[in-house]
């Protein structure tokens, strides 16, 4: 049986089961309004954001302009990964993960309630970048502390299968937005879900700092860092001084942060394509239904929440690497077929080409999480899980969309977009390759 690409196994607690599966409710309801918070964006940016922030120019023009403020979000996480995974790694995950739910709940309900370029002019997309990169600083604090809670509080021979619970905050983040949005345009007219309906979505964000509270109040911090701290505590003070994590990951994993980034950055690129830009796409250039591309869009990502947890699962019984591996070969093997599909037109072969994409994207996600927590000691794994996965998120994730429209445009054809996925996914089979052959010989 292959290993996650570590020594640095996560110890069993002796929390009761109960009280670690509230910690991994907590960490999942965490995982989930954050994404929701960001994936609400996204899906603003391809219907409406270009029109009302950035109307100067053509249709093409302006969606690219709301795309580019999306991926802004994106060149944030890292700094939020690494100030939140620093302070994470020294004062502990709880704290940084109610900072990151507090900040994500203020930003998403602020662009909620922004004016618009015609109301008070270049304001508008001005402040909508600044809430956008809020929103990014936020989610990158916020993955490795729900990620670290759930696999620092799980069971000995099922870290992958608790690390999924924080992956599920994905597509509930999705079937959540997408099913706000389609209540706003069903309960709206085109003009009033232009004019107001759209904003909606964002005003949910409220809900963020509640469970901010819930968690500050009810939800321990981890033993494994407690354990880590206690150990610190130990050393003199000029010698804990010195410590930083962030300086440990430089000097001496920089090159596991970076194989990490490689391995993840395709399924990042490839979701963000699916749920920003494939419904730009659908609905301007094929001319299909807004609520039927956003339905689409729900049902797959309703797939996912079984698919996660089984790939994570499994993952525990076969070895992570292995499975890791699958996912990734099958969105290279993937990636015509899926456009080929979509370029029909047809609602069916869009679910079709979609569903089989996020099955593929499900089996590398679902233990991803646990991946990377087992990468690195207890002291600094929050700064060097997260700067790999928000590393993955600049490359793939925020470019994607962008990037996307660009090829459409300069080539006219959607088998540019399977090409730059099958790059991307050549890049992470040969950092799986090498971050395989480094656990063989440990």
């Amino acid at each position: 049986m292959d290993t996650a690409p570590s020594a640095h196994t996560l110890p069993t607690t002796a929390l009761p089961t109960t009280g670690r599966r509230r910690v991994a409710t907590a960490a999942a309801l965490a995982s989930a309004v954050e994404w929701y918070d960001y994936f609400v964006f996204g899906i603003a940016a391809a219907l409406v954001l270009g029109d009302l922030y950035f109307p100067a120019g053509s249709p093409t023009a302006g969606v690219l302009a709301a795309f580019a403020t999306f991926a802004v979000g994106f060149l944030a996480r890292p700094l939020g990964g690494i100030v939140a995974g620093h302070l994470g790694d020294k004062r502990g995950r709880k704290p940084m993960l109610v900072l990151a739910l507090t900040l994500m709940g203020v930003a998403t309900t602020g662009i909620g309630l922004l004016p618009t370029y015609d109301t008070i002019g270049v304001a508008a997309p001005v402040l909508l970048v600044l809430l956008r990169v809020v929103q990014g600083l936020a989610v990158g604090a916020q993955w490795g502390g729900a990620m670290l809670l759930a696999t620092e509080y799980a069971p000995e021979g099922k870290r992958g299968l608790y690390g999924s619970v924080v992956q599920l905050g994905v597509p509930i983040g999705v079937v959540s937005a997408n099913t706000v949005f389609l209540l706003a345009g069903a309960f709206t007219s085109d003009s009033a879900f232009t004019a107001w309906g759209w904003r909606i979505p964002f005003l949910v964000g409220l809900l963020v700092l509640a469970l901010a509270r819930y968690i500050h109040t009810h939800v321990e911090e981890t033993p494994e860092f407690r354990a880590a701290e206690r150990a610190l505590a130990e050393q003199d003070k000029e010698q804990a001084e010195r410590t930083s994590p962030l300086r440990a990951i430089l000097r001496g994993h920089l090159g596991t942060v970076l194989l990490a980034g490689g391995s993840f950055a395709v399924n990042t690129a490839t979701f963000y394509i699916l749920i920003t830009g494939v419904l730009d796409y659908t609905t301007r250039d094929l001319g299909m239904k807004r609520d039927a591309v956003l339905t689409v869009s729900l049902c797959v990502s309703l797939t996912q929440l079984v698919l996660i947890p089984a790939a994570a699962a499994l993952s525990d019984r076969v070895g992570r690497i292995r499975i890791y591996t699958l996912g990734a070969a099958g969105i290279a093997l993937w990636a015509v077929p899926m456009f080929l599909l979509i370029d029909t037109g047809s609602l069916l072969w869009l679910a079709v080409g979609t569903f089989v994409a996020g099955c593929f994207l499900s089996i590398m996600y679902g233990p991803q999480a646990a991946l990377f927590a087992e990468l690195f000691t207890p002291e600094m794994r929050y700064t060097g899980a997260s700067l790999g996965y928000q590393i993955a998120a600049v490359l793939g994730g925020g470019l994607a969309p962008f990037v996307m429209v660009l090829l459409l445009e300069a080539t006219g054809t959607s088998m540019a977009v399977s090409g730059y996925i099958v790059v991307l996914a050549v890049i992470a089979l040969l950092s799986i390759k090498v971050l395989a052959g480094r656990a063989r010989s440990r």
